[in-house]
């Protein structure tokens, strides 16, 4: 993920300065789709291991909703 997000930013720099040629944005555009769903699968194993712990020491597991 990190190699993915160090290239995402070389692009942006580069997209910055010079500009991007065709085949870069289109690079860049798989790049952050593939970045995003990384992140999304990351988040979503995050929260399916989540528990809230209430006051009277009860633990519930978060749901969907």
């Amino acid at each position: 993920m990190d190699e993915l997000l160090g290239r995402i930013n070389e692009l942006a720099h580069k997209a910055k300065t010079v500009g991007l040629t065709v085949e870069e944005q289109a690079e860049r555009d798989s790049l952050r789709a593939e970045y995003i769903k990384q992140f999304r699968a990351s988040m979503r194993g995050i929260l399916d291991n989540t528990y809230v712990q209430y006051p009277d020491g009860t633990k519930k597991k978060i749901t969907k909703k």
